[in-house]
């Protein structure tokens, strides 16, 4: 809310940082970026077995638009079978930094979350 104006803002004004978790932190995207930046160049069918829960239409859907942003790089082997090849982009991996900083709030708080939500859960009975 503009406090001068009254009107509601832009997602965008409220939060500068909205944009990027829209395109960072969908569903499948985490998991994605996870696994390249693991694992290195992956063909889909290892990227699908990595991520166990994924689809392959999702999967399909996931690295088009990922290719799209350019956080991800495919390569096209033009050879009988064809190949193709995915792996995380420089801007892609510009992130690690961002996961790194994740994965350790994770293992300092998660279990905290876990408290709270007990606590909360409880006092709702």
């Amino acid at each position: 809310m503009n406090a001068e104006t009254g009107e509601a803002l832009d997602a965008e004004l409220a939060c500068p940082i909205a944009p990027v978790v829209d395109i960072v932190f969908s569903r499948w995207t985490t998991p994605i970026l996870w696994t390249l930046h693991e694992y290195g160049r992956q063909r889909f069918v290892e990227l699908q077995r990595r991520i166990a829960t994924i689809t392959p239409k999702v999967l399909t859907q996931r690295l088009r638009q990922m290719e799209r942003d350019g956080l991800v790089v495919r390569t096209y082997h033009p050879e009988v079978p064809p190949r193709v090849e995915y792996e995380i982009s420089e801007l892609g991996g510009s992130l690690a930094p961002l996961f790194a900083a994740l994965t350790e709030w994770s293992a300092e708080n998660l279990e905290k979350v876990e408290r709270a939500r007990s606590a909360y859960d409880e006092g709702e009975g």
